[in-house]
C-alpha cells in the first residue's frame, strides 16, 4: 500500500510541475508577443530578431 501512495504522490507531483511549466511558458509568450509588438511600433529591427528568436526557442 505504501508503494500505491508514494506512486501517487510522485505522479500527482509530476502533473503540479507540468500544470506549472506551461503556465510560466504562456506568460513568457505573453510577454515576448508584447515586446515584439513594441519593436516593431518602434521600428527596432534589432530587438525584434531577438524577440523573435528567444520565441521560436520557447515554442520548439
Amino acid at each position: 500500500m505504501d508503494n500505491m501512495k508514494v506512486a501517487y504522490e510522485t505522479m500527482l507531483g509530476l502533473a503540479a510541475e507540468m500544470v506549472l511549466d506551461e503556465a510560466l511558458r504562456n506568460y513568457r509568450t505573453e510577454k515576448i508577443y508584447n515586446a515584439i509588438d513594441n519593436a516593431l511600433a518602434q521600428g527596432d529591427v534589432e530587438s525584434f530578431r531577438r524577440l523573435t528568436d528567444e520565441l521560436k526557442a520557447i515554442q520548439e
